[in-house]
């Protein structure tokens, strides 16, 4: 085999593993098989001074472009037409169906058939019009005013579930997407940026107008298509043929597209949607309502602007720009000092924002926010937590500065910095940092001390002087009947869920220490791998690293806790006093060939009659694996009231779900097939 032809091949090859691991998320290889194959090409490459159109190599980004140059769209790029409440989208779907009625009273020999609807996601990107010719991709470019876009090739070349040839080669065809940025992919670049990008609509938009394609590719876009606007030699009878033909031509598909025979469905869908908008990856605005059958559209037709056969449904916005008016400091139970800034109240996701996270003093500087007071600042809530600020909204350094703390907020002590955060090491002395660390050992996931509050630990403190959780093992009826609001009856419930507590299970044991790093999983497979309490301490990082989901950064944050002097005398002090924390005997019940044996599940939404901890603990003692995220190796997905993105993903991959809850608890409670 010549050069040319072994290129050729290796090309092929590559471009199917790419389709696999960025389109359908199903990689077929390794990292390091496929990287052997990718440094095998362009080794060939530069030997032959030859790439091929379509070889991944092109993905990386080229030379910086002198400008950018318009593109004539083959078809219009239409708006659409945006509904802001159930009453216009009814309006909206009012005047469709008359339009439909008024052509089928005059043409009663080839009527339309009964309208059906498609719903889609409305992406919050960069708009993108691709054009094939014979299979190949020989321009993109963006909606510009929907007639005359910009040229951009080059940079939409380094997205990488965009095929750059595909199957479909008899002509000419333009396909409509969006560019998007993943949420997790800015996050992680804003982790090692020198300059982090403010929100992932901003990321996308900038890295495809960029003038430098290597700027694009280290963005790692994605996209989503949605639209054939142009194609020579065939037409589609309705929607879901349009889908199907762009799946089978290699191009990445949203798997949140649903189609319904009533509009009451349609609207029930859209609520759904809302609700589960903040576990996407991406951001939405809205979602796209659209009749289904193409006859129907072509009928409808246009307006001077939209098309009468869809509408864009808004929903509230995730992200707007108030003033950052003042920060304060807070001290938390490890002695990290966190910034809360103070903003001018503004109506975000349907609250009333008043406080953001900041994150850290790196943060700060990381977002050029060293001197906003007092400027205008981007901030996003997602889900239920404190909305994030995201950046400033012009980059000049015009307000008032932040000014960092040199002493703890709470007890006065010199601050260290480590790394990007500031920390108090008064651990005895600091009133927050003691309280926070007692009312975390005693909550429910941890030590789970019935009527134990943060309250309680503030009171406990202040007049008996407890200064570390394993001083909680000595109090006494005597220390407690002498404080305020502590009769009798609240003295000797306390003391006996603190005595109850004594044998909680390694794993909560664990958890209740607050090792820097871990939250209830690791613990958990700490427990689970070694089984004993001693064992853990001793562990070193190479031993803790073979347990599946533990790094290397988790795995020195647990060896240097259990190193600390302070944590092993604590530790110490609560196994000499009682505390006797064990794995629990494995059940056999694992041994029986129940359903769940030896399966991956994915539990999603909400369960009426267990909660998620209770599902997931008997089907772990059943032998199954529960995890957190849908991928190809998962078997199994529990799926209860209001579940999103992992069902949808899912029913992409074709893996087996139970969503009738009555069903899985029947499941549960046979001990075999």
């Amino acid at each position: 085999m010549d050069a040319m032809q072994k290129m050729e091949q290796l090309v092929e090859q590559l471009n199917q593993y790419n389709y696999h691991y960025y389109t359908l998320d199903q990689p077929l290889v390794s990292d390091k098989e496929y990287d052997l194959l990718y440094d095998e090409l362009t080794a060939l490459e530069a030997q032959t001074g030859v790439t091929l159109p379509d070889s991944p190599t092109v993905r990386v980004g080229g030379e910086l472009l002198q400008g950018f140059k318009p593109h004539r769209h083959l078809a219009s790029l239409w708006s659409l037409d945006k509904a802001q409440n159930e009453e216009q989208l009814q309006s909206w779907n009012n005047r469709a169906l008359k339009l439909i009625a008024d052509y089928n009273a005059k043409n009663p020999a080839n009527p339309l058939p009964s309208p059906t609807y498609v719903l889609e996601l409305k992406f919050d990107g960069l708009t993108l019009n691709l054009t094939y010719t014979d299979g190949k991709l020989v321009q993109a470019a963006t909606r510009g005013n929907g007639v005359v876009g910009e040229g951009i090739l080059a940079q939409v070349k380094t997205i990488k579930s965009v095929p750059l040839t595909i199957p479909f080669s008899e002509g000419t065809l333009e396909v409509q997407g969006e560019g998007i940025m993943n949420l997790s992919v800015l996050a992680k670049y804003n982790e090692t940026a020198a300059e982090p990008l403010k929100n992932a609509r901003n990321a996308a938009a900038g890295a495809l107008r960029n003038l430098n394609p290597k700027t694009t590719a280290e963005r790692k876009l994605s996209a989503f298509f949605y639209n054939v606007g142009y194609l020579e030699n065939l037409e589609f009878h309705d929607h879901r043929e349009m889908v199907d033909f762009l799946k089978n031509n290699r191009f990445k598909v949203s798997p949140y597209v649903t189609y319904h025979d009533s509009f009451d469905h349609v609207m029930s869908e859209l609520k759904h949607i809302e609700e589960q908008r903040s576990s996407l990856d991406f951001l939405i605005d809205g979602a796209v309502i659209k009749l289904t059958d193409m006859r129907t559209r072509e009928v409808l037709g246009y307006t001077d602007k939209f098309p009468r056969w869809a509408v864009a449904f808004k929903f509230e916005a995730e992200e707007t720009t108030t003033i950052l008016e003042s920060v304060s400091w807070n001290v938390g139970r490890t002695g990290k000092i966190t910034p809360l800034a103070k903003v001018e109240p503004v109506e975000l996701a349907g609250v009333t924002v008043q406080n953001c996270t900041l994150n850290n003093v790196g943060d700060i500087e990381r977002k050029n926010l060293k001197f906003a007071l007092g400027t205008r600042v981007f901030i996003r809530r997602s889900n239920d937590v404190i909305p994030e600020i995201l950046g400033k909204v012009t980059d000049d350094q015009d307000g008032a500065e932040i000014v960092y703390p040199g002493v703890c907020p709470a007890c006065g002590t010199p601050l260290e910095q480590r790394g990007a955060h500031l920390f108090c090491n008064n651990r005895l002395g600091c009133k927050p940092q003691i309280v926070a660390r007692i009312s975390h050992f005693a909550s429910r996931d941890a030590m789970d001390i019935e009527t134990f509050s943060e309250k309680t630990a503030g009171q406990l403190l202040d007049e008996l002087h407890l200064h570390e959780p394993a001083d909680l093992y000595t109090l006494t009826f005597d220390d407690l009947i002498k404080l305020e609001r502590f009769g009798e009856k609240k003295a000797n419930n306390l003391l006996q869920a603190i005595e109850e507590s004594k044998g909680r299970d390694l794993a909560s044991f664990l958890f209740a220490l607050g090792i820097p790093n871990t939250g209830k999983s690791t613990t958990k497979a700490l427990a689970d791998h070694f089984r004993d309490l001693s064992s853990v301490m001793s562990a070193t990082v190479e031993e803790l690293t073979v347990i599946p989901d533990i790094g290397g950064i988790v795995a020195e944050s647990i060896v240097s806790f259990f190193a600390d002097p302070f944590q092993q005398a604590g530790i110490q002090k609560m196994l000499e006093l009682g505390v006797s924390p064990k794995a629990p005997e494995k059940s056999s019940a694992a041994a029986v060939n129940s359903f769940f044996t030896g399966k991956t599940v994915v539990l999603t939404g909400t369960l009426q009659q267990l909660s998620r901890d209770e599902a997931t603990a008997r089907m772990e003692a059943l032998g199954a694996k529960v995890t957190g995220s849908v991928s190809k190796k998962t078997d199994l997905v529990i799926a209860g009231e209001k579940a999103g993105s992992k069902l949808a993903k899912a029913q992409e991959l074709g893996i087996q779900v139970i969503e009738d809850e009555d069903e899985f608890i029947r499941l549960l409670n046979e001990n075999a097939e």
